[in-house]
């Protein structure tokens, strides 16, 4: 049964997921943290985390991940194919209908309205995730204590740099990365 409940669960992450992982982040914690209480908050934050640091897209690592927490190898493949299977048989059909008909005025309208409706989900996810990191288990009010002073300076130089200088975000992360290891070495 939980096996069911895995690859239907990501097939829904899979199916509605327009615009790519960061769109799906909401969907993936619906799922996830509030139906099936498969992960807390703070596991599903750092499931993204990781899903950041590893390869592939990231509603696709969080299959791997929750399916091998919950079934081993055979729950993250299963969970995997839940994930990937609706989005390949929704490519196949739009690509016979975009070759069909791409001339077509109304094809490009129906793409363009899509936009919106992505940023609405990569900016609910974002959200969710950061009112959690800054309120409190049911107190209604902000946690200061809980916010790493580290990570947040390094957060606004990173955002500094990429808007100021055009930095590649990679050498950004790299950087970052490399600066708060020194950095937590030296405080403990």
């Amino acid at each position: 049964m939980l096996m069911l409940e895995l690859f239907f669960s990501f097939f829904q992450i899979g199916l509605f997921s327009i615009g790519g992982g960061y769109a799906a982040l909401s969907l993936i914690e619906e799922q996830i943290v509030t139906q099936h209480a498969w992960l807390t908050m703070t596991e599903f934050a750092d499931v993204v985390t990781i899903s950041q640091m590893t390869p592939g897209p990231i509603a696709i690592n969080a299959a791997t991940f929750v399916g091998t927490s919950l079934g081993g190898i055979i729950g993250a493949m299963i969970a995997t194919l839940g994930c990937v299977l609706a989005p390949c048989i929704i490519v196949l059909v739009f690509a016979a209908l975009y070759r069909k008909y791409s001339s077509l005025r109304i094809a490009e309208g129906i793409l363009g309205s899509l936009r919106p409706a992505v940023v609405g989900l990569i900016a609910a996810a974002g959200v969710s995730m950061i009112s959690h990191i800054l309120v409190g288990a049911g107190n209604g009010g902000i946690v200061l204590e809980s916010i790493d002073d580290v990570a947040l300076v390094l957060i606004i130089m990173g955002v500094m740099v990429l808007r100021i200088w055009k930095v590649n975000p990679l050498w950004v992360m790299f950087g970052a990365g490399a600066l708060g290891g020194v950095i937590y070495t030296l405080l403990g």
